[in-house]
């Protein structure tokens, strides 16, 4: 895990003063690292019986679409306003430094489907908090919430209060 949290790239001050952005590139740039994280992810899911995978725009597609092929599941994504060519609902939220809004196609999941969300970085907690909603109203349950990195201070995790949520790597 050393290696792991060695290999993420810190960004002061981008996408605003203040704020540390926390890049996975080089991760996913290492097929080694790639692989790692991957295979750690869906460690986690072992037990929770789920049915479909829901990435969150952008860089949680990138870890959603290899955990969906691994764990032989079908794989979801939530996308930012007007980005999705089917019929949507949406809701909006804030981040650090923006508002937002996040939208999903209204068949993306099916009703009681059990649900893994899953994003690269837990900072506030809104993108999630959001895209929660969004499975939530269209009937699915949200059994767990995986994200690659946690940024702690930021208290995101309460904000998803009553979900089981994991994070591989915390800062």
């Amino acid at each position: 895990m050393d290696n792991l949290r060695a290999s993420i790239r810190s960004i002061p001050d981008w996408p605003k003063k203040g704020v540390i952005f926390r890049d996975i590139t080089p991760i996913l740039k290492e097929a080694k690292l790639f692989r790692f994280i991957i295979n750690k992810l869906a460690e986690r899911c072992k037990g929770k019986k789920i049915d479909k995978v829901v990435g969150i725009d952008a860089r949680g597609f990138l870890l959603a679409s290899a955990l969906a092929y691994k764990l032989n599941v079908g794989l979801a994504i939530i996308r930012k306003k007007g980005k999705l060519p089917y019929k949507t609902i949406k809701k909006d939220y804030s981040l650090e430094y923006a508002t937002e809004t996040l939208e999903i196609h209204i068949d993306a999941v099916e009703k009681k489907e059990r649900v893994l969300m899953i994003d690269d970085v837990l900072a506030t907690g809104g993108t999630m908090k959001a895209a929660v909603n969004l499975v939530e109203e269209l009937g699915a349950k949200v059994v767990l919430i995986l994200f690659l990195i946690e940024l702690k201070d930021l208290k995101g995790r309460e904000k998803l209060e009553g979900h089981l949520v994991e994070s591989l790597i915390k800062f």
